[in-house]
């Protein structure tokens, strides 16, 4: 149950998001916007340092001067697995009016479900690999640090969460944009699940597999979450948002781990 919990728990945090859609009339503050897509992405940043790559180059330490190797790796396989999706899949980043990806034939809330569910899919990833450690009792991966990345992760699908389910109100009704924010983020548990289901074969790349991870996640961050926060005037409130998301993930992922 420890470990169900944990993979539900960024999915849980996006579904109380998008739960918002169903009782705020107004749309979001530009102001508030930014300061909550600042705060997601230094929740993540944090995160993928704290409990990805340094643990990673922690397991790697029997490589001496090489441990770095598996780090660098997977952060670079990560960054060009979340360029691939990009590429083939197409979708709407939230506030723009170009869409990305092949052919731009689908709706604009279908478009942006899948520019939400992209970014969710290493963050289920990262969670899995993090219990998976959990499971093969991998002296780097504690209980309290594997939580606290799925608490941080929560935390950064919660704006995230109302964020993509608000523009899809207008087209679809409060109902639909609800079950389409979280059916955004149900991809975190099953992609968490189909990696707790080869634990037992992950063991000697783990390492990678969380570098992979914190790759994919920092290029949702520069890619997306960055930009839309710093867009237009104010972008400052961005800056500050990501200051606070980096140091509460920081300080959770420190005093849990």
């Amino acid at each position: 149950m420890t470990i169900f919990w944990g993979i539900m728990i960024p999915f849980i945090g996006t579904a109380v998001g998008a739960a918002c859609v169903l009782f705020v009339r107004n749309e979001l503050k530009p102001l508030f916007q930014k300061s909550l897509l600042g705060f997601a992405a230094g929740v993540m940043v944090a995160a993928s340092v704290w409990s990805l790559l340094i643990p990673a180059m922690d397991m790697s330490e029997h490589m001496g001067k090489f441990a770095f190797v598996p780090a660098a790796v997977g952060f670079v396989l990560g960054i060009g697995f979340l360029l691939f999706l990009d590429h083939i899949i197409p979708h709407l980043h939230i506030g723009a009016k170009k869409c990305e990806g092949p052919g731009c034939s689908l709706k604009k809330s279908t478009m942006l479900i899948l520019a939400v569910t992209i970014h969710n899919i290493p963050e289920g990833i990262s969670s899995g690999a993090v219990f998976a450690g959990l499971l093969t009792n991998n002296t780097n991966v504690t209980v309290a640090g594997a939580f606290a990345l799925s608490l941080g992760i929560a935390l950064q699908n919660l704006p995230e969460g109302f964020i993509v389910s608000f523009p899809i109100r207008s087209e679809r009704g409060r109902g639909k944009a609800f079950l389409l924010g979280v059916l955004s983020g149900i991809v975190e548990p099953v992609a968490g699940g189909i990696t707790l289901l080869f634990a037992a074969y992950l063991t000697p790349i783990l390492p990678y597999l969380l570098a992979f991870s914190a790759g994919a996640m920092i290029y949702v961050v520069v890619e997306e979450l960055i930009p839309e926060s710093a867009e237009g005037e104010h972008s400052n409130i961005g800056t500050i948002g990501f200051a606070a998301g980096f140091v509460l993930m920081m300080i959770l992922d420190v005093a849990l781990g």
